[in-house]
């Protein structure tokens, strides 16, 4: 198997970029600058020729030589002097037929002069010219020789080699290559400390890394069912999650806000002025209890934000209420196989006691009993885990010796999977709460009523019990109110009313003091479906 093939680093792409940025620049540069500066030396070598060929055709000597039975006696120690004074690559002078008189090779005295240039002179013009000669290609300066007469009567071409000229410029070339490679050694330094200097701000995390971090933090922040608000020093915030808009009602964009937008009284500041964490901080938002957590973020012991989450206490309070009615239900099935090995037990003693039909008049009592409430419950409630919870809680009453009736008219098709946990919590607490009701009372009774038949769920429970005074109805499903007086008791009826608040429910109460108390609770099915 091929090992992962990692990523080019980011200090490789940023001085291999700019190497070839400041390559690229560099060779354009060198094109552009050896170009102009090769037409201006041609230009610099032409107008020097020209003004030495015009300086050499007024010399009197020279005009005079061409009188003279051999000219070149004159003219060719004359013109070499001239040559090496001025540094020119050649002076050649030649009559009217082209026909050298001087030139710097001695050889070549007497020949005609080669290029093929010398029309315009001989027509009086000085001028600039390229051509190859007998010394090779050459940038020349021309003109005519006349003499006193105003008859011309010879030509003088002074003239630098290409070939100088090219050299001229190679060496330019190298000289500006050298610097070249200087700023480029440069450019690599300061590539490689902004690539440093970009490590240490990242944390030394790659772009990729970066990247990978980016996107799974966005994922983790949708998926976090908590709600999640980070700020900077200065408390504006840098980030929030959508459970956090949720939790706190905001629907606008609300980065690079201050966080007392939307928390007034938040103790954000102090965790920056302190460094020090809240934890489970409790408050109230939108009518909702919230514990809030606040962790400062530190970077080289200082304090650079902080970040904030939120939780929903409703959401702990229902997760304790269903491991509560797991609880009760293993309880409740204790109870009914205790209740009924107790009943096994009598019968046992009284076919030992030979007292035959008494046990058979036991038996006959407790299936009768037993069908009835089977019947019901088997055949007009369908729904398994009502089925089970009901069970359950004919074993809790038979054990606290209360009588508990499930009305004969009840009838409960299959729950929805999404509403099914918030009714059997209201049925729980419900009759929970009138055993309490009716626990110690010799004639306790309690009644179940339950049907679905309509647009509702209505769900009635019936006590014997002492009734609830007038004065106290409204207070028996605040939380942690018990009308017994009793600490850390009175949360069933307030697990009870956020249930049925959550489903769109109402709740209706018919008590009097000493008759007995009536719960009544409507759901409607209609809210339920959508939900589902």
């Amino acid at each position: 198997m091929k090992p992962k093939k990692l990523p080019m680093s980011l200090q490789t792409k940023i001085i291999g970029s700019n190497i070839l940025i400041a390559i690229f620049i560099i060779l354009i540069f060198l094109i552009i600058s050896l170009a102009v500066e090769y037409k201006q030396v041609e230009k610099q070598m032409g107008n020097q020729a020209l003004q030495l060929a015009i300086t050499v055709s007024s010399i009197p000597t020279v005009i005079s030589a061409f009188e003279e039975e051999d000219p070149s006696a004159t003219l060719q120690p004359l013109i070499n002097k001239i040559r090496n004074e001025t540094g020119a690559e050649f002076i050649v002078i030649g009559n009217k037929e082209g026909i050298r008189f001087a030139h710097p090779d001695q050889e070549k005295l007497g020949l005609p002069m080669v290029g093929g240039d010398n029309a315009q002179a001989l027509n009086g013009e000085f001028y600039i010219s390229i051509a190859k000669g007998s010394l090779g290609k050459s940038i020349r300066g021309k003109g005519p020789i006349v003499n006193a007469n105003g008859e011309i009567i010879g030509v003088v071409s002074v003239g630098y080699l290409m070939s100088d000229l090219k050299e001229e410029i190679f060496q330019q070339g190298k000289e500006m290559v050298l610097i070249s490679l200087f700023i480029v050694l440069i450019g690599v330094a300061v590539s490689y400390l902004l690539a440093r200097n970009i490590r240490s701000t990242t944390l030394g995390l790659e772009p990729y890394e970066v990247t990978s971090l980016y996107l799974e933090r966005n994922a983790i922040l949708y998926s976090i069912k908590e709600g999640i608000i980070s700020v900077d020093k200065d408390g504006y915030i840098t980030m929030i999650n959508q459970s956090a808009k949720n939790l706190l009602g905001v629907q606008d964009d609300i980065i690079h806000k201050k966080i007392e937008t939307i928390l007034p009284e938040t103790g954000v500041y102090k965790v920056l002025e302190t460094g020090k964490p809240h934890r489970d901080h409790e408050v109230t938002l939108r009518n909702k209890r919230i514990i809030i957590n606040r962790t400062p973020i530190i970077e080289k012991n200082q304090v650079i934000g902080v970040v904030s989450t939120f939780r929903d206490k409703t959401e702990f309070n229902q997760m304790l209420e269903t491991l509560s009615e797991v609880r009760r239900y293993s309880e409740d099935l204790r109870a009914q196989t205790h209740e009924f090995s107790n009943k096994l037990y009598v019968l046992s003693g009284l076919l030992q006691l030979e007292k035959y039909d008494e046990a058979i008049d036991m038996i006959q009592a407790e299936s009768l009993a037993h069908e009835t409430q089977n019947k019901i419950i088997f055949e007009q409630i369908h729904d398994g885990k009502i089925q089970a919870l009901l069970l359950g809680k004919l074993g809790r009453a038979s054990e606290k010796k209360i009588q508990f009736i499930i009305d004969e008219n009840c009838s409960i098709d299959v729950l929805p999977k999404y509403f099914y946990a918030d009714v059997i919590s209201i049925i729980g607490n419900l009759v929970d709460n009138a055993f309490e009701a009716v626990e110690g009372r010799k004639d306790g009774k309690v009644t179940f009523f339950a049907i679905d038949v309509g647009e509702d769920l209505v769900i009635e429970v019936y006590d014997n019990g002492h009734g609830i005074p007038e004065y106290e109805v409204e207070k028996i499903f605040e939380t942690g109110y018990s009308t017994k007086g009793v600490e850390n008791r009175g949360f069933g009826l307030s697990i009870v009313k956020q249930a049925v608040e959550k489903l769109n429910g109402t709740i209706e109460v018919q008590s009097k003091s000493g008759a007995g108390t009536v719960l009544s609770i409507y759901l409607p099915k209609k809210i339920t479906s959508s939900t589902e």
